[in-house]
């Protein structure tokens, strides 16, 4: 069985989700990564696994369902916190962000059958999701992080290593709102549409 991981930031104005400001005010760009955060969480706390790990920068809130384990994310860059990451994980592990709520229980049953590595592309050209059946955090060092080509260097790592990678399904992150507005049409029921339609009506556009 596997560990889920989620990686992500306390959900707090001025912190997270900078680049919906503008059109949002630094209090709805929280709101909704918390919204995000919220849906993604519940999609994992649904998903099949052993452990379900946050690593956290900053504190829990009332957003965190039951069920988790929370740890603080290291210092340094975000491929050292990846690594980590993958690090506390003794067996097959699946690590996601807080920035696809659109995410499913079923998109997260890992299943290494036939494979060492899962790769979620995104759509910016990072990743979404990442797996690894054997945890190994220098697969992750160094790896250049929120640039076009994080995605394309990390499957490449992958491949490099000799291990079998099976992709998944393409996903987009929220760093836009022009992203916000698009997943939140691919689930109009969660907290995230929810939380978008409440900001818009507030006045964003």
């Amino acid at each position: 069985m596997t560990t889920l991981l989620v990686i992500a930031k306390e959900p707090r104005p001025g912190r997270v989700k900078t680049r919906l400001t503008p059109p949002f005010s630094p209090a709805q760009a929280a709101a909704l990564a918390e919204a995000a955060l919220a849906d993604t969480l519940r999609a994992v706390a649904s998903a099949p696994a052993v452990r379900r790990l946050l690593v956290l920068d900053g504190r829990p809130g009332p957003w965190l369902p039951d069920g988790f384990e929370v740890v603080p994310q290291c210092a340094g860059g975000l491929d050292e916190r990846l690594a980590d990451a993958f690090a506390r994980c003794a067996g097959p592990a699946l690590l996601i962000g807080m920035d696809t709520p659109q995410v499913t229980p079923e998109l997260l049953t890992a299943d290494f059958a036939d494979c060492d590595a899962l790769f979620g592309p995104a759509e910016d050209g990072g990743f979404w999701a990442l797996g690894l059946a054997r945890p190994d955090p220098a697969l992750l060092r160094g790896v250049p992080m929120s640039v076009p080509e994080t995605g394309a260097v990390q499957r490449e790592r992958l491949a490099a290593a000799g291990l079998r990678v099976r992709d998944l399904p393409r996903l987009r992150d929220v760093d836009t709102a022009a992203d916000a507005r698009a997943v939140a049409a691919l689930v109009p029921h969660g907290a995230f549409s929810a939380r978008l339609a409440d900001c818009t009506d507030g006045g964003a556009s």
